[in-house]
């Protein structure tokens, strides 16, 4: 049988706090993948982090700030902004911040959907020293 349809708004408050320290609202999922809505607020920096089995896309949708991505020796840093959309393929490091006056808000498809508890790895190291604590791993 077909999943149902499902329509949801935006939640107006903050559903859990991603291991990289990012607000996190949880929008909706289907069997191969799942959606949510991350914010960073203005000039913070997220806490580095890898996923043990997921892959994402992430879709940028205002504020401005910086990705680092690093995997297997490739390491690079870009500017995202709104407009701007970033993979995040299984076992790469990463780590973002916002460099503007406004939150940097992204729209981002988890792949497969995300499995919970122990699915992020909290890294040392990454490209800036993070200013947010990291919610649970």
């Amino acid at each position: 049988m077909s999943p149902a349809f499902e329509t949801k708004q935006l939640p107006a408050t903050v559903d859990a706090v991603a291991p990289d320290g990012s607000e996190v609202r949880i929008l909706l999922g289907l069997p191969g993948g799942g959606l949510a809505h991350f914010a960073l607020p203005p000039g913070a920096v997220s806490v580095p982090v890898r996923h043990r089995t997921v892959s994402e896309i992430w879709y940028f949708i205002s504020g401005a700030g910086s990705m680092w991505r690093s995997q297997e020796g490739r390491t690079e840093i870009v500017d995202v902004r709104a407009g701007t959309s970033i993979t995040i393929p299984v076992g790469t490091a990463f780590q973002f911040r916002s460099t503007s006056d406004d939150p940097l808000v992204a729209v981002g498809v988890t792949m497969p959907p995300w499995p919970g508890s122990g699915e992020a790895e909290i890294l040392a190291g990454g490209a800036w020293p993070p200013t947010v604590p990291p919610g649970p791993a």
